[in-house]
């Protein structure tokens, strides 16, 4: 029996050879630049203007008008046409076109054109002129090689679509592509008005917690792990910040605390989850959940409102959502026997539950308690539907840990979820501050944990001691950022709105 041969790529060995071939022409040239004293790689550029910036600033300027107005320019070379006379140059802030002339370029600056590639970082000297079809540009006097681009740029006209080197080469992505520089400033806009509005409009104060926890602790999750040497103790990347921010409130700190930043999940990848991601968590004095479902609500309209221009509608996908409020609010057991007619709150024996699920299409563990079975069932046939904004209030108390017990219904707990599209964006509770029973539902994760439930939390003996010198009433959440980013941007996938995503390594 003859065993087949793996057959060899040519068509990537044919790239290959060619990406080389043209690496070493622009090799070639940066020699030449030295052989002539000019450095390829200089320290700085005296740039006096972004071509955003010019393009705004000479708007009105007729078409085929010249002005006296000496300007230096700075960015990549994105085109060029006829043998360097026209040349499109791009910075962060836009594009304007490089005029390049006998009339106005003495011969050894004409001749540095010929060293110039796309791809390039280029500075230009000239005056402000606007040709006859209606295109800015410098009427350049010299030109000067900034950085010297060893690697050629994809082809203009098919710009960079391949996913995979899109993600793994962001900066080959941002430099071809408009749509993801677009998105990820969008991203930073999004974060410095959560900023403005957590200083401004609620006073809470931003802080930093532990990345390093000893304890896992904050929310049911699988931790990484990782070792620190000089203690010898090994420590978890955080799956969530709460229990030391709770402990700030203990300690009178502030009125309100936020902190946004990193968590770490070890778990699965897919279009709307990635291994670190980033949140918002805060908690409030005196506040409980309905506070929190009134703050996500108005957090979430302001960057709305930021985004559109004003609006608080807006695209998504087929969708338009309609962010305005006041938000419908809805207990997780009503919405589930609302869709499936299983009314969960009249099953007390888990075994029984197990049994409404699966007749309901739901496959249960059989290890699964009372909630976690309402949970199951929630996210199959709930969840997908919950497209208009919705906070889903009321969850079981045996999927809630650290949230209070409801003050009508000791099965259930003080908490909320916030969905859009389908997809959870917000986590709230009236925080649980009662330190024996704090310890009761602590030590149930912890036979959980020993049962095999890898995400079940841990004992934290020292929360509990802050417990019990006293935290006050107090509110809750969190907020899922990447998540609530790719709804205001319209993205699709999780990985077009972090700049560098979790990828398997190239083996």
């Amino acid at each position: 029996m003859n065993t087949p041969t793996a057959q060899p790529d040519h068509q990537n060995e044919d790239t290959h050879s060619a990406r080389e071939t043209l690496r070493a022409g622009r090799l070639k040239k940066a020699t030449a630049l030295r052989e002539k004293g000019i450095d390829p790689y200089p320290h700085v550029y005296d740039r006096t203007h972004q071509a955003g910036t010019l393009q705004d600033h000479y708007k009105d300027l007729e078409n085929g008008t010249e002005t006296t107005d000496v300007v230096r320019v700075a960015g990549r070379i994105m085109a060029m046409r006829n043998n360097g006379m026209f040349i499109d140059l791009h910075d962060p802030s836009g594009k304007i076109q490089v005029f390049c002339h006998k009339d106005s370029m003495d011969e050894d600056a004409l001749a540095a054109l010929e060293y110039y590639d796309i791809g390039d970082v280029i500075g230009a000297e000239g005056t402000i002129r606007r040709t006859p079809r209606g295109e800015l540009s410098v009427r350049a006097v010299k030109t000067a090689m900034l950085t010297k681009s060893l690697l050629p740029l994809p082809e203009k006209y098919h710009g960079l679509h391949d996913i995979e080197t899109r993600y793994r080469q962001r900066y080959l992505d941002l430099i071809m592509n408009e749509e993801s520089r677009e998105t990820l400033r969008k991203r930073s806009v999004i974060m410095k008005e959560i900023r403005r509005f957590m200083d401004e409009e609620i006073g809470a104060v931003e802080v930093e917690t532990p990345i390093l926890q000893a304890i896992m602790g904050g929310a049911s999750a699988k931790p990484f792990v990782t070792h620190h040497n000089a203690l010898d103790s090994d420590f978890y990347l955080r799956v969530a910040p709460e229990l030391f921010l709770k402990r700030l409130i203990v300690g009178g700190f502030a009125e309100g605390v936020y902190e946004i930043g990193r968590l770490f999940r070890n778990e699965g990848i897919s279009i709307k989850h990635n291994p670190e991601f980033t949140t918002i968590e805060g908690y409030h004095l005196y506040k409980d959940y309905n506070d929190m479902m009134d703050l996500v609500e108005r957090l979430v309209q302001s960057l709305v409102k930021k985004v559109t221009g004003g609006s608080l509608v807006m695209p998504f996908g087929d969708h338009e959502i309609d962010f305005s409020g006041p938000w419908k609010r809805k207990s997780m057991v009503d919405l589930v026997k609302d869709e499936t007619g299983i009314d969960f709150m009249a099953i007390t024996d888990v075994a029984e539950a197990r049994k409404a699920a699966e007749k309901a299409g739901v496959s249960a563990d059989p290890k699964a308690n009372w909630g976690q079975v309402v949970e199951a069932v929630f996210g199959d046939k709930v969840e997908p539907k919950l497209i208009q904004p919705i906070h889903v209030t009321d969850h079981p108390l045996d999927i809630s840990p650290l949230a209070k017990t409801h003050r009508d219904n000791p099965r259930l707990v003080e908490r909320f979820e916030s969905f859009i599209n389908g997809w959870e964006i917000a986590n709230a509770f009236t925080e649980l501050n009662d330190p024996l029973i704090q310890r009761e539902r602590f030590q149930a994760q912890v036979d959980a944990r020993e049962a095999g439930d890898e995400e079940a939390q841990m004992m934290d003996d020292d929360f509990i001691n802050a417990l019990e010198y006293g935290l006050p009433p107090t509110g809750g959440w969190g907020m899922g950022l990447d998540r609530l980013v790719m709804i205001l941007t319209d993205s699709h996938n999780i990985r077009d709105v972090i700049c560098f995503p979790t990828l398997r390594p190239k083996g």
